[in-house]
């Protein structure tokens, strides 16, 4: 299927991009349930999955609207209303979708499971819960690891954004993937499922770079400008192992214990985790993670019974500093 998307000077004008959690939310969801082992994203499915299925997410509400493969509900991926939404507003933006919207994305879905039939009947208390999971995921699976995928999705829309300055539209369109071209005012997009075309779609165009999405996938509801989510660049990076070279320079300023667990949290990992690693007592472990979340150096994540620690954009600027 061809897909031609045309351009006038206005939607040039109103096309800007996003970083949107729920993208992130849906694309990384629909990896983890595909059962592929993905080359990339190997480590963090393999630290999330466990996780995911212990907490019961893998046959929730979820698990019965985001299948494997194919059409993902619109209502998900409300079109974000600035350049980085936080969760939260995205899903008040949520649970606001329209019965009819809400109605309309199962008939594409084409699911008749009891929770979809439930979804239907009560659109307004059933979104309520499907966010309240939605939640539940986020802090489990991406809220630990949000510092670098930040960080990933934020260098790909300075990249896209310096491409137009310097080569303009038509250069930036042409490289953004291998299924769409631009020529003649048209962006046109190879596609398998959802065609798109401006009779289907508001003016504009929202560009969405996702760290999980494997293809191009696209969003269409008039009037709001179409979404365009693409693979970002550079996440074959993402879950690098980069071990902290210059710790002593770190330990002068935060004291070696705290240096230490902070070069631990390479990945999220727990109190008893960075105790049995590290040698210092668990008691020692939470006072020095205390202190640190306290300077907004590392954050902590509820995982069932016990508490992830990760760290911030923080943490990452100041390893990356003394590298």
């Amino acid at each position: 299927m061809l897909s031609e998307l045309a351009f006038s000077a206005d939607d040039l004008a109103l096309t800007r991009f996003a970083v949107s959690p729920m993208w992130e939310v849906v694309t990384s969801f629909q990896l983890l349930t595909s059962g592929s082992a993905h080359p990339v994203h190997r480590t963090w499915v393999d630290q999330v999955r466990p996780r995911v299925a212990a907490a019961g997410l893998d046959a929730g509400w979820l698990a019965e609207l985001i299948p494997p493969n194919g059409y993902l509900p619109d209502f998900l991926t409300p079109p974000p209303g600035e350049l980085a939404p936080t969760l939260a507003t995205e899903l008040a933006a949520i649970r606001a979708t329209s019965a009819d919207h809400v109605l309309a994305d199962l008939d594409v879905l084409g699911r008749t499971i009891s929770r979809c039939q439930a979804l239907r009947r009560d659109p307004e208390s059933r979104l309520a819960q499907i966010t309240e999971e939605i939640e539940a995921y986020w802090e489990l699976a991406l809220a630990p690891y949000w510092a670098k995928i930040r960080a990933v999705l934020d260098a790909d829309v300075f990249h896209r954004a310096r491409q137009v300055a310097e080569h303009g539209v038509g250069h930036f369109f042409n490289d953004l993937h291998s299924t769409l071209s631009w020529d003649d005012n048209t962006l046109r997009m190879v596609r398998r499922h959802c065609g798109i075309s401006r009779e289907t779609s508001g003016p504009g165009l929202l560009l969405v770079p996702s760290a999980f999405a494997v293809n191009m996938l696209t969003w269409s509801r008039p009037p709001q400008p179409p979404q365009l989510a693409y693979p970002a660049r550079g996440i074959g990076t993402l879950w690098e192992h980069r071990p902290v070279t210059r710790i002593d320079a770190i330990a002068a300023v935060l004291g070696r214990s705290r240096a230490v667990l902070l070069a631990e949290l390479e990945s999220p990992a727990s109190t008893t985790e960075l105790a049995r690693r590290t040698g210092v007592s668990a008691a020692g472990v939470s006072q020095h993670l205390t202190a640190l979340r306290d300077a907004g150096i590392i954050s902590a994540h509820r995982a069932g019974r016990s508490v992830l620690y990760a760290r911030t954009a923080v943490a990452e600027s100041l390893l990356a500093a003394s590298a």
